[in-house]
């Protein structure tokens, strides 16, 4: 009898995220708004960590997120670029040869994250005053244009109730006949049915285990009903902290936290409350980590939400807190339940990613291959047995 095939190793990505300037909810803005430098430092660090991606953010008041990726890709060679775009403020055929001009320069490195909106003064700083769910129903026309225009060798024309264009046909096409990868974030039920017809990866802020494994279903949920025969990938978000101890690993996260109370980073607030209006959160996930930090302030194995409370919940702010063995363990507890994708940042954002990559990355990628080198031993020994 011949020996079982070894399975291909699960895998997991991680992507990183950068910014165009020293700053976070623990510091102050440090240099200019654009620190060429800075940024390409930011982006090196990344790609010597062992990422497979970094995202670059997007609102109505930061760097151009395209622009930022093309430099950020000058600087290194094999780092993918998610670059965070809201469809509505340009044409989803102009995006479309954007995002494959870009992808042709970089060998294919971009993918695109697609953040619908949840807030509507943001959305008005740009322009648009649609309401939410005419934003996911423009959404979801973008993305089908988008696609086609991706992988579409001769011209077409469309007519839809938000866009009509005639003869419309592009020279330039991304690297990948199956075009560009399309992550997209939210946690509505709207979020859920554009995002399960469409995304390659759906992107959730990091919940306890039991909230996330039912976002997860949800998901899968409206794929199978856009007729889909793979759901998508699963991403979640975290700020890790690590210390060389659990105390040690405890200390600083409450050191973090007075950080973050004593207003230290309050220009970074100033601007992540810019982003929410007035009267708080407006979008779901947001009111969702603040539900998680409610019931309680730790959760599962490292699952640990004051930031979140303290920062509002302005963006992916929930800790995971204790040595990289148990932050690499908490990490897998959620690809155990059908995580894909792994978001981490720091809160000294640059810092924190060169130590991932010593530190936490490797971790979780050893367990990973020492599960595949498990499961083909029990294959091997089940075979012998069954030969005998």
């Amino acid at each position: 009898m011949s020996a079982p095939t070894a399975p291909a190793a699960p895998s997991v990505e991680f992507i990183g995220m950068i910014g165009t300037q020293d700053a976070s909810e623990t510091r102050p803005p440090s240099g200019p708004v654009i620190d060429a430098d800075y940024t390409a430092r930011f982006a090196r660090a990344h790609e010597d960590a062992g990422f497979d991606r970094i995202l670059i953010g997007y609102s109505s008041s930061r760097p151009d997120g395209v622009q930022v990726a093309a430099y950020a890709a000058a600087h290194t060679e094999r780092l993918g670029l998610l670059v965070a775009h809201r469809p509505g403020f340009i044409a989803p055929t102009l995006a479309a040869r954007s995002f494959a001009t870009l992808d042709q320069f970089t060998g294919g490195r971009v993918a695109v994250h697609i953040i619908t909106g949840g807030n509507d003064t943001e959305q008005r700083r740009d322009g648009d005053y649609l309401d939410k769910e005419e934003r996911y129903d423009r959404t979801d026309e973008y993305l089908t244009v988008l696609r086609r225009a991706w992988s579409s060798g001769e011209p077409f024309s469309h007519e839809g109730r938000h866009y009509r264009f005639e003869d419309y046909g592009s020279e330039v096409l991304p690297v990948r006949e199956r075009g560009i990868p399309l992550y997209f974030g939210g946690s509505s039920e709207a979020a859920y049915r554009v995002g399960g017809k469409h995304a390659d990866t759906f992107a959730l802020w990091g919940e306890p285990l039991a909230e996330t494994a039912e976002q997860i279903a949800s998901v899968r949920a409206a794929a199978k009903a856009a007729g889909r025969a793979e759901p998508p990938g699963i991403s979640v978000s975290f700020r890790p902290i690590l210390g060389a101890t659990e105390e040690l690993a405890w200390e600083r996260a409450h050191r973090v936290l007075d950080t973050i109370k004593s207003g230290a980073g309050k220009p970074f607030f100033d601007q992540a409350r810019r982003h929410q209006g007035q009267h708080g959160p407006q979008n779901t996930g947001s009111q969702r980590l603040l539900a998680a930090a409610a019931k309680g302030d730790l959760h599962d194995r490292a699952l640990w939400t004051p930031t979140a409370t303290a920062t509002g919940a302005g963006g992916n702010t929930t800790a995971l807190v204790g040595t990289p063995e148990t932050v690499a363990r908490a990490l897998l507890d959620y690809v155990d339940i059908g995580v894909t994708t792994l978001l981490i940042r720091g809160y000294d954002p640059l810092d924190d990613a060169i130590d991932y990559g010593r530190r936490l990355i490797p971790l979780v990628h050893q367990e990973l291959a020492h599960r595949a080198a498990t499961s083909v031993t029990g294959q091997a020994l089940t075979a012998t047995g069954s030969a005998r």
